[in-house]
């Protein structure tokens, strides 16, 4: 399984982009830079976000590796139906919410 870096690194590639000009356009050094790719310094989301503009992908691909490949109209789907059993367990605890108000009598 490839770590954040690996991505990132894959990411940077991609671009056509040395460690330095990357670094350059994080407005960091070329070493804080070669260890984000290494991940010997751990990321706060800004700069997680920050990374994702630059080289133009998504956060997610970044901290996921299964959504490097995966079709947007897959990945659609694939939270629409979440969506609807997350709206489902919701509708499920209100009903047992409910029961219990009634059975305290309030």
């Amino acid at each position: 399984m490839k770590s954040i870096g690996d991505r990132i690194k894959q990411s940077r590639v991609a671009l056509g982009l040395s460690q330095a000009d990357a670094a350059k356009k994080l407005n960091i050094s070329t070493p804080a830079f070669c260890k984000i790719e290494t991940g010997q310094t751990d990321l706060n989301i800004s700069r997680l976000l920050q990374i994702s503009k630059i080289f133009k992908v998504p956060v997610v691909q970044l901290i996921d590796d299964k959504t490097v490949a995966t079709d947007p109209s897959a990945e659609l789907a694939a939270l629409k139906k979440e969506l609807i059993e997350k709206e489902e367990e919701i509708n499920k605890l209100r009903k047992k919410v409910i029961d219990l108000y009634d059975k305290l009598g309030m």
